[in-house]
């Protein structure tokens, strides 16, 4: 199973000298033999295979601590994700303060905006497809990814909702903190049916998204009004719904990692999935504050 983050879909965490020979030492240690569990055995028990596991573990196995040094642990995800997050903060104040969108300025500061936005999706991709994580890729990243934010964040506040900006980051606070509890406390379950109608409902709102971007870069107005109005609202309430969900599927991807003991330098990889996920959320959230805000 593989999250629907960009940076886990490809693959999971490292295997090469990660935990996916975590079976193995068990079962020279005497334990029990890779690929079984005690717990769960017997046709048509659902829980008789773990997705998330590496190859040949059970569903229901309880992850072993392994014997090894430098494997990632919680502290490094929370510390890389402070870093990369840090990053997208630190350049999103610097260009609201440095690129004004008042009327003297709008042309340039957009054509900044999005060109650091390509850059930064980019780095992303290039990322997602690299077989290790790369420290510096990823800072580079989120600094322009930072701008890109900065310089929207300000025109919204300017010319849309005033205040809208400080909504939109306690409302990405709220969504990030509320699907932790729920996720610690279990009440979301991520299982393999969770996985697929997560990635085909993502498939189907980018797509559609996509369409109304055609239809109002060659039609003009905003095409076929799925980011404005009644539309407009529902589709931002299914995005940020689709962000949380996403959500999930990493916090289940990092569990993952920690319990059979992917890298260390693997943390990177997770804090690079989290801020993706994190910025998506929030765009969804501003975007959906500003149409409510605009309405009144």
């Amino acid at each position: 199973m593989r999250s629907s983050n960009p940076v886990f879909s490809r693959r999971g965490f490292s295997r090469d000298n990660g935990y996916a020979g975590f079976n193995a030492q068990q079962t020279q240690a005497g334990g029990p033999a890779a690929g079984t569990n005690p717990y769960a055995q017997g046709a048509g028990n659902p829980y008789a295979t773990n997705p998330y596991a590496p190859a040949g573990t059970q569903f229901g196995a309880p992850p072993q601590a392994p014997a090894r040094t430098g494997v990632m642990t919680i502290d490094d995800v929370v510390t890389r994700t402070a870093m990369t997050l840090g990053t997208v903060v630190l350049t999103a104040i610097l260009s609201w303060v440095l690129l004004p969108v008042d009327p003297a300025n709008l042309g340039t500061s957009y054509g900044i905006a999005v060109g650091a936005a390509l850059v930064a999706m980019v780095l992303a991709l290039v990322q997602a497809f690299k077989r290790k994580a790369s420290p510096a890729l990823i800072l580079l990243y989120a600094a322009f990814e930072g701008v890109f934010l900065g310089v929207i964040s300000s025109a919204v506040s300017t010319y849309i909702a005033d205040g809208v900006v400080a909504q939109a980051v306690l409302g990405t606070m709220a969504v990030f903190a509320g699907v932790l509890i729920a996720y610690k406390m279990r009440w979301i379950r991520v299982t393999r049916r969770f996985y697929g109608f997560v990635m085909a409902a993502a498939m189907g709102f980018v797509l559609l998204m996509l369409v109304n971007l055609l239809f109002s870069v060659f039609g003009g107005g905003d095409g076929l009004g799925f980011r404005t109005g009644g539309l407009g609202i529902l589709f931002g309430v299914i995005g940020v719904i689709l962000g949380a969900c996403f959500l999930a599927l990493d916090f289940k991807q990092v569990e993952d990692g920690i319990a059979y003991g992917a890298p260390r330098e693997e943390s990177w990889l997770a804090a690079f999935g989290l801020t993706l996920t994190l910025v998506w959320i929030y765009l969804e959230m501003l975007r959906l504050l500003s149409i409510l805000q605009g309405d009144d």
